[in-house]
């Protein structure tokens, strides 16, 4: 009797990821922020195969899923209604300063504008007409140098946010660029976008009071 014949009988061991295996590795990426389809393919498409039951693993933990096909990211928000509740928060409310909110409104309206205007579905945008976009409603100074290192300060918090994504040039002299991400439209709704120009107003003053005051202009004599 041939003994290495028994050694056919057994079945070779596979390395295949299992469902369990994307399961974590998608909550796991949420948990982190947003899911975009672009930047991770494998992911995206392991999310929407187990979309039902990421939807009740997160459940547990008082967290709700957002999908949105058609923008392509997904995200993690706290169930509605457990802020009174003694659970801890496992994603963490953001306090952002008015500089990075006013950049986020600022990009959202440069989004919209595109979308009206453009077939190309990626707003893309240097670092400089991101510094442009803000700088004009900052306090004037004569330290320029200090204000674009703070508005490049506001550009990378966006980029943490998920809100916009930093581009890799073809070449280190390339000026950075950034990419607009669609999942802005979900947190500056329609209705705060059609109120921004009010609030432009508003903060124009607050920096520049003599902007609204046509008798501050007059010099004293």
């Amino acid at each position: 009797m041939n003994t290495h014949d028994s050694q056919t009988d057994s079945a070779p061991v596979t390395d295949t990821p299992s469902a369990d295996d994307g399961l974590s590795r998608v909550v796991i990426t949420l948990c982190r922020g947003v899911l975009h389809r672009d930047a991770v393919p494998r992911d995206w498409q392991t999310l929407l195969d187990l979309a039902p039951r990421v939807r009740d693993y997160v459940a547990v933990l008082g967290l709700d899923l957002s999908i949105d096909e058609v923008e392509g990211h997904a995200y993690l928000a706290q169930r509605a209604g457990d802020d009174d509740t003694e659970r801890p928060r496992l994603i963490a409310r953001r306090q952002l300063s008015y500089p990075v909110s006013l950049l986020l409104a600022l990009l959202r309206k440069k989004l919209a504008e595109h979308d009206a205007i453009s077939g190309e579905p990626r707003l893309i945008m240097t670092r400089e007409q991101l510094i442009d976009l803000l700088r004009v409603f900052l306090p004037e100074t004569a330290n320029e140098a200090r204000v674009t290192d703070r508005i490049d300060a506001h550009i990378n918090k966006a980029v943490e946010l998920g809100m916009l994504r930093r581009l890799k040039g073809a070449a280190q002299t390339d000026a950075p660029r950034f990419e607009v991400q669609r999942i802005i439209k979900a947190f500056v709704d329609a209705q705060w976008l059609g109120e921004l120009d009010t609030q432009l107003q508003i903060y124009r003053a607050y920096i520049d009071p003599e902007a609204l005051d046509p008798s501050a202009h007059t010099a004293e004599r």
